[in-house]
């Protein structure tokens, strides 16, 4: 009776145990995909991969099996099962091979099979976007994807945070931005009818998430959230995932301590589990990745004030430094551009930039003493710009109502003050940029399974 095995399984073995693990092993049989066939007179080679982990397994063949005509035509991308012996391998790819004894023919491939053995584009692979996981970068995309996702849940859950699912479909808007997707039905007044208000998908679940926070003191949420941009740029997406915990009893101090120990927990997880997946980042996509992520881990953030960033921004305007906009004044947004030279050149490294003027901040945001600046914070990484936004929310109940103006049904909002509210704070980490940022892909469409932006709407 052969003992069904995965790559993963033998991967773990052979590091646990050795060559002399599997060699213990009687017969094995093992389902997966051909990767690449090779046969090569006396002897032919065949990579299989399983899906269960990023490395393939060689199998080798021989001429003389009953079965080496049908296996020396098994196309890439064919389904099948394969019985043998594992033995030691004499290439230095791998540690270990399988010794063919026998193939099944699971499902075959046809012949305009879109992926073929010769390297193609991320421009072609996000048109086969339902083929993509199949590939090596897409392999080693998805999978630290699920890592960073477990990390994250764990690093709350570890705390005593509560997961929370706060609403899709909402009539809040929190960021105040108007690129809303509206939920409408067919009905005589489409965007009313079935809610009796306007709705729309929500663009975040920090307001609903602050109500638990004020009830369980620490929460997060982790989900879906939506901007209607017609945006092409390579860190745009109309959907995309948002992580956002928020913090009763907690300060701007608290929520940035928060933030350097989330990212740092995450990135030292998905260094520790994804190891080959690094290395393969590391050498054919941002060559220098491990050095970058093994610095974040080993030194505390730099902080700066907003103020303080546009005096050292000024100062790089006088010194003759190029901005594409080089019009540099304090109560301006400032532009990615502005966000890297100010990590890279300045703090060179992670940089917490706090104490922005409140007109350009979200309503939501506590007022500073000095009645200009609000207590809001964003993380900026070298090579990213801005990674992580959040701040003190305002919980003056006073000061937070002329904030809100003519924000309708907020009155709930303005309630959690007047009853029983406290110091909170919280903030939100775009879960694909921090994909990005982890594996050194360049564009938010390579690190989503099917991307959703302007006009591509193909799956």
């Amino acid at each position: 009776m052969s003992e069904i095995v995965t790559v993963n399984s033998l991967i773990k073995l052979y590091r646990e145990k050795g060559i002399d693990g599997l060699k213990n092993l009687d017969e094995v049989e093992i389902y997966g995909w051909v990767r690449t066939n090779r046969p090569s007179g006396q002897l032919a080679f065949l990579e299989l991969h399983d899906g269960t982990h990023f490395l393939s397994l060689q199998l080798v063949y021989k001429k003389d099996n009953s079965q080496f005509e049908m296996m020396s035509h098994l196309k890439m991308g064919a389904s099948i099962k394969a019985t043998g012996h594992l033995v030691s391998s004499p290439s230095a790819k791998q540690p270990f091979e399988l010794q063919v004894k026998s193939v099944e023919l699971i499902g075959d491939v046809a012949e305009d099979y879109p992926l073929q053995k010769k390297r193609a584009s991320f421009e072609f692979l996000r048109e086969q976007a339902y083929l993509r996981p199949r590939a090596n970068t897409f392999q080693a995309v998805y999978r630290v994807r699920s890592v960073l996702a477990f990390a994250i849940h764990s690093f709350f859950q570890e705390r005593g945070f509560v997961y929370v699912h706060t609403p899709i479909i909402t009539g809040n808007d929190a960021e105040g931005a108007g690129q809303l997707f509206q939920v409408a039905t067919e009905g005589e007044h489409p965007f009313t009818d079935f809610f009796g208000k306007e709705a729309h998908l929500t663009v975040s679940g920090q307001l609903h998430g602050e109500a638990f926070a004020l009830a369980f003191k620490d929460i997060y949420t982790f989900g879906p959230t939506f901007r209607a941009e017609h945006s092409n740029t390579p860190r745009h997406a109309s959907e995309f995932w948002m992580i956002e915990p928020e913090m009763a009893f907690c300060d701007l101090k608290g929520d940035m301590n928060i933030i350097e120990s989330c990212l740092k927990y995450a990135i030292q997880k998905v260094m520790d589990s994804c190891p080959d997946e690094i290395a393969f980042f590391n050498q054919f996509i941002a060559p220098g990745l491990k050095e970058k992520l093994e610095h974040v881990l080993h030194s505390a953030f730099a902080h700066m004030t907003y103020t303080a960033a546009i005096e050292h921004l000024e100062k790089a305007v006088k010194d003759g430094h190029k901005f594409d906009n080089s019009h540099i004044y304090w109560g301006m947004d400032l532009q990615s551009e502005h966000e890297r030279y100010l990590c890279e050149n300045i703090a060179k490294g992670p940089l917490f930039l706090t104490d922005y003027p409140k007109e350009i901040k979200a309503f939501y945001m506590k007022e500073n003493p000095d009645g200009k600046t609000v207590a809001a914070v964003d993380l900026l990484v070298p090579g990213e710009g801005e990674l992580v936004g959040g701040s003190q929310r305002e919980d003056d109940p006073e000061k937070l109502k002329i904030k809100m103006g003519n924000l309708k049904d907020m009155d709930w909002y303005y309630n959690l003050r007047r009853y029983g509210g406290c110091p909170h704070a919280g903030f939100g980490i775009g879960f694909d940029r921090l994909l990005m940022y982890v594996t050194g892909m360049q564009n938010i469409r390579d690190v989503q399974l099917f991307p959703r932006t302007s006009n591509a709407l193909k799956y």
